[in-house]
């Protein structure tokens, strides 16, 4: 019976969060109301948002709408939150646009598909638990970092730009629109300017308000009715479909040349999508009160992909504004994500020659904003006064994701990120304390001989901070006659510990000196053991806590 229940258990983490709350006995009527109204309030929001993301990774607006309505829809009904809402992002532009400039949509197709099998094989692994480990500077420099590429990029759109193709460099890009800055088309910034003032109005005095529907429908109208001569959606891309295009993958490049290529840029996709699926997931949780699946989030999240690329789609996860939009909505459940998906199909099928006359510096617009939102400044001031390698792993991170690529500025941010990390440790002035630092074993202390020296280590013995054992075994004028380490406190011991330790028990032995352990856990004695150091010591000399070593000590004194 203690087996079934530990099965169940186990897998239950696997279960995704729309099977556990729709069957759940507490689901009632007043929560489907409250999802289908979050949904539908979501795909409003999601609708502009899908086409403007398609067209600045470098697609066309119908892929972003394919994104959002079956990545949408099967992050929720097979994720492991109740409240996250999948679709296009903007942290996936500046890499879609760099893969479809080397190899072309039917490369991004192959990449999202090996990505999204590495997502599931993720959450098979529970590499979930993992997203606790990334520096919360390293999140913010990378987030900062794809903002201001993203802000870049609506600069041609937004300005009315005769650019031609602008390379995905951010230097020779920022070089190409200064170029081309003569061509600036008035009709398209006065465009792009009131739509961004009608955002900022619909924020500031309508709240409640889908402001990037609302203002997008606006000036759609307006533009319309007075026929500017403005680039929509239509003149460039022409109208978009009615529906979804029947499922398929494109011819796709087979080979092992190509699988070695890409298997570079599926893990980037792989990585940054489970990456920020996970971190709006978190957030989702704090704004909601609930907890997520992170292991079936993973899982949901590789479906997902997968699911559309057979659709026309591009690299999906999980949408911060958006699950805050779903939230604020009052979705209980991922019924509402699974709505929010449905809404835009319903929208694009019914009015699909409509949106067609978007104009495009008004998409541009609503990026821009997007990306405003991104860079988070007010919790960027807040962090710049966080200690300084704090600041040099946010800055490291944020120049190299706008100078080279994403994945050099996560795995350099990362080692840069671990590196102080181990130094503070190292640094740390208490590592090892000497007996007169140790109040609560003053009374023992009291029965010590003279001759005989107790030091307390505190914290992991790993390799950042073996010096300050070492220090322990150099020559003194008088060495003590016994050695006691004190190493309750001791949670973990790596290889460089253990050979540290090994190391110390050989100068000391040299010196005459009786080295003994006291009060180590279980789980560094077992390491102990198995490094062979327990029979090198001697067994009688690791002891369970202080005063029996304080008793073995002083009859060894006492000869």
């Amino acid at each position: 019976m203690d087996q079934t229940k530990k099965t169940y258990r186990r897998w239950r983490e696997y279960l995704p969060k729309s099977i556990e709350c729709v069957f759940n006995k507490t689901y009632k009527f007043s929560w489907l109301k409250a999802d289908l109204f979050a949904g539908m309030t979501v795909g409003i929001i999601a609708l502009p948002l899908s086409m403007a993301l398609g067209i600045s990774s470098g697609l066309t607006p119908s892929h972003g709408l394919y994104t959002a309505i079956v990545a949408g829809f099967f992050i929720s009904l097979l994720g492991g939150s109740r409240v996250q809402v999948g679709g296009p992002t903007g942290a996936f532009v500046v890499i879609i646009y760099d893969i479809l400039a080397r190899h072309g949509y039917e490369g991004l197709i192959l990449a999202t598909l090996f990505a999204g099998f590495l997502l599931i094989l993720m959450g098979i692994a529970r590499l979930g638990v993992l997203i606790k480990y990334i520096p919360y500077p390293l999140v913010t420099g990378l987030t900062l970092g794809i903002a201001c590429i993203l802000f870049l990029s609506q600069m041609k759109d937004f300005f009315g730009l005769q650019t031609g193709n602008l390379p995905a460099d951010f230097i020779a890009k920022l070089k190409g629109l200064m170029a081309a800055f003569p061509t600036c088309d008035p009709w398209a910034v006065g465009v792009g300017v009131g739509t961004l003032g009608l955002i900022i109005a619909i924020r500031r005095f309508l709240p409640r308000l889908p402001w990037a529907i609302a203002s997008v429908g606006l000036v759609t109208t307006i533009v319309w009715i007075l026929d500017l001569p403005i680039e929509t959606v239509l003149s460039r891309y022409g109208e978009l479909p009615r529906g979804l295009p029947k499922p398929g993958l494109p011819a796709l490049p087979w080979n092992l040349t190509s699988l070695r290529i890409l298997i570079p840029d599926a893990f980037t996709i792989a990585i940054l999508a489970g990456l920020e699926s996970l971190l709006a997931a978190v957030i989702g949780d704090r704004m909601a009160g609930s907890r997520h699946k992170p292991n079936c989030e993973l899982i949901g999240q590789g479906i997902a992909n997968i699911g559309a690329c057979f659709f026309g789609g591009m690299p999906a996860t999980g949408a911060f504004a958006r699950t805050a939009a779903n939230i604020k909505s009052g979705a209980k459940t991922p019924i509402a994500g699974m709505m929010h998906a449905l809404v835009v199909l319903c929208i694009l099928y019914a009015f699909g020659p409509v949106v067609s006359l978007v104009p495009l510096p008004a998409l541009a617009a609503v990026l821009i904003v997007i990306a405003w939102q991104m860079s988070e400044l007010s919790t960027l001031k807040h962090l710049l006064r966080a200690p300084l390698g704090d600041i040099s792993v946010l800055v490291t991170t944020f120049f190299l994701t706008i100078l080279l690529d994403i994945p050099t500025a996560v795995g350099v941010g990362i080692g840069l990120a671990a590196c102080f990390f181990i130094k503070r440790m190292g640094d740390h002035k208490d590592v090892v304390r000497d007996s007169s630092q140790m109040e609560e074993e003053a009374e023992s202390k009291k029965s010590a001989f003279p001759g005989i020296e107790v030091y307390e280590i505190n914290g992991p013995l790993f390799f950042g901070v073996v010096d300050h054992l070492r220090v322990l075994g150099l020559k003194r004028e008088k060495p003590p006659k016994v050695l006691i380490l004190l190493m309750r406190k001791v949670p973990m011991i790596d290889a460089s510990g253990l050979h540290a330790l090994y190391a110390l028990h050989e100068m000391v032995q040299k010196q005459g000196i009786h080295l003994m352990l006291s009060g180590i856990a279980e789980s560094p004695l077992s390491d102990l053991k198995r490094f062979g150091l327990d029979a090198r010591l001697g067994r009688e000399n690791i002891l369970p806590h202080i005063d029996a070593a304080l008793a073995r000590a002083e009859s060894i004194m006492n000869g």
